[in-house]
């Protein structure tokens, strides 16, 4: 889900194991020269979706170990969805409504949250929770973990952090 910490934690984890980071919103800007409100605004969701799918695709064919911060709609697409479950491990940072709702209000616009951003988000988490369960290897609660214990959490609950 939107504001559930993905870049920070992302960026944080990738630090951690000397992977390189990737995050879809950014790659999304840097190919298109348009945020993901901007293109949700002009040419609507299905071309949103379709451009953050392409996305998913090049980073998942990157050439080095990565971790991607993964639109939070790229779930909605069957074939996204097994694509992550067949690329590696799939980690779900999730937080309750509540938290999501306070980290929205603290600014940025998102896609799809309109003009009843409460609504919206409820609605948002209600079709996509199972969705997430679905390919999630691992949850992790980020409610009230700083960053830095968000990634402690998944070094130790995936195995990935090793002996850094």
């Amino acid at each position: 889900m939107m504001a559930v910490g993905k870049t920070t934690a992302g960026q944080l984890c990738a630090k951690r194991l000397g992977w390189s980071f990737l995050d879809s919103d950014a790659q999304l800007l840097a190919d298109t020269g348009r945020t993901a409100q901007e293109i949700f605004d002009v040419d609507g969701d299905e071309a949103l979706r379709t451009l953050e799918s392409r996305v998913l695709v090049e980073a998942i064919a990157h050439p080095v170990p990565v971790v991607v911060a993964v639109a939070g709609g790229v779930i909605l697409s069957e074939a996204n969805r097994a694509l992550l479950v067949d690329s590696g491990v799939v980690v779900w940072l999730r937080a309750s409504i509540a938290t999501l709702g306070d980290r929205l209000a603290r600014g940025g616009s998102r896609p799809r949250l309109g003009e009843d951003p409460k609504r919206s988000l409820h609605d948002l988490y209600r079709t996509r929770h199972g969705l997430y369960a679905s390919v999630a290897g691992f949850v992790i609660d980020v409610d009230d973990l700083a960053p830095e214990e968000v990634v402690a959490r998944i070094l130790a609950e995936t195995g990935l952090g090793g002996e850094h």
